[in-house]
């Protein structure tokens, strides 16, 4: 297949109608054609540097046109804590890759319903492993919502923005540093939600939960603060925290509370600020599941009195949305309509569409089986002494996508469409059970969407000068 060049992109946005001079728009109401926009999003993911930044700016700006906006939840999540739409869970969908497929399947099923109660989030780890920068998640995510037709409000996430322990102990200002600079990265890729994890550096030792919470609410303020000073103009991000990390005990109310006994002053004294708006916590899960030795999955028992007695405490103790579930893509399906019924305000997904993908019958074996030489090849030092081979890749074969993405860009037509059929079915069943149907008019009500302007790449402006 033809590349796109930048010169490519620099004559789609002239044909419709890019303004001249130094700070260039496109219209309001200009549309890329479904042609144009499948070409800028491969070009997006897969394109030479200066046509791969000219296309991630033309998506992102022909969004703003056609009123596709990233936006923080603040609102909505202020809205929830005060009462105003309790029954619903929040899909906040991590999609490692293939970005642009997938979140075409499931912009598709969130039309067929009305459901504009959706968030699309990107771990750190993941941006990695998948060679996906923040920025192409965002053009990926919003050329597949001009692709389907959606409007209005979009939430991008930043998921895991997480301290390492062993890091912090050995240089806390080099630590602090590194993450300070991935969420400059990720604001300035329209990431208006962004989920600290501080929970890693919780010490147990201490005989008080507040001491031992200390450390965690202390950092957590700290990066609330560094978010408050990068958040553009007329923009209040988003702000989650973590309490206890999935796979280790099930959190209490009262380590929340001991939490909120540091987190509000150490906010107020590193320079204020709005504060939180939900709390991460473990219920029990595992991300991506609890592999048996044969690769299957094993039955776990989801503790949802953790997740109804906690986001009871969170709302009418301290204001605050409610609980954050992770690790629940590969929860059996029946599961997902108990969250909303136990007040759980977000649940993250990721692993579930992954699985979907790799192991669906239409993708051709010889890919199955690259995906498999892949993990061997470049993460067998990874496999521990206890992993069977179905273990292990099962619990690798997420970072194949690095070396997948133009394999999975180049199936056939017919394949993709069989693979986004299947994943236009998971996420409307999920969003069914987790009641996010009909809720565009809820989230133009309480998510306030300006238009953040993006930066023109250097190479662009150049050529678009010339």
């Amino acid at each position: 297949m033809n590349r796109t060049e930048l010169h490519d992109v620099i004559t789609d946005l002239r044909s419709l109608g890019l303004s001249t001079g130094p700070d260039p728009r496109l219209p309001k109401g200009a549309r890329p054609s479904a042609d144009m926009l499948d070409r800028w999003a491969r070009a997006a993911a897969l394109a030479e540097p200066d046509a791969r930044q000219a296309a991630i700016w033309a998506i992102r700006a022909a969004a703003h046109a056609t009123g596709l906006v990233p936006a923080s939840i603040q609102g909505l999540y202020v809205a929830r804590g005060q009462g105003k739409w309790p029954g619903r869970t929040v899909p906040a969908m991590n999609l490692r890759g293939w970005t642009y497929q997938t979140s075409r399947a499931a912009f598709r099923a969130a039309r067929k319903m009305g459901a504009g109660l959706l968030i699309f989030e990107q771990a750190l780890a993941e941006a990695v492993y998948a060679a996906q920068p923040p920025v192409e998640f965002t053009a990926g995510v919003l050329a597949a919502g001009m692709r389907e037709g959606h409007t209005g409000p979009i939430f991008l996430q930043a998921d895991h923005d997480q301290i390492n322990a062993k890091n912090y102990a050995a240089d806390p200002g080099k630590e602090f540093q590194r993450l300070s600079d991935v969420i400059r990265e990720q604001v300035a890729a329209s990431f208006f939600n962004i989920d600290i994890d501080a929970s890693t550096v919780v010490d147990l030792a201490p005989p008080t939960l507040v001491e031992q919470q200390r450390l965690n609410a202390e950092l957590t303020a700290k990066f609330t603060r560094l978010v408050r000073s990068l958040q553009p103009a007329d923009v209040t991000i988003s702000v989650g925290a973590e309490i206890g990390e999935v796979g280790a005990h099930n959190t209490t109310p009262d380590e929340l509370r001991a939490f909120m006994a540091t987190y509000p002053k150490a906010l107020a004294d590193a320079g204020g600020g709005a504060g939180i708006t939900k709390v991460s916590v473990n219920s029990g899960t595992y991300h991506g599941g609890k592999v048996l030795p044969d690769g299957s999955l094993a039955k776990v028992p989801v503790a949802f009195d953790t997740l109804r007695d906690i986001s009871r405490v969170a709302r009418e103790e301290f204001g605050l949305a409610g609980a954050v579930q992770h690790g629940a893509s590969t929860l059996p399906m029946d599961f997902f309509g108990k969250f909303p019924e136990s007040g759980t305000v977000e649940i993250h997904l990721a692993l579930g569409f992954n699985n979907l993908i790799f192991d669906h019958p239409r993708l051709p074996q010889a890919i199955k089986d690259e995906i498999r030489t892949y993990c061997f090849t470049h993460h067998a030092n990874e496999r521990k002494p206890d992993q069977t081979e179905a273990q292990f890749i099962y619990t690798t074969r997420k970072k194949a996508w690095a070396g997948m993405k133009e394999r999975f860009w180049n199936l056939p037509a017919d394949i993709q469409e069989a693979l986004m059929v299947s994943l236009e079915e998971m996420f409307r069943d999920m969003f069914v059970r987790m009641n996010v149907g009909q809720t565009a008019e809820l989230v133009a009500q309480h998510a306030h969407a300006p238009v953040v302007p993006v930066p023109v790449p250097p190479a662009l402006a150049k050529a678009l000068a010339a």
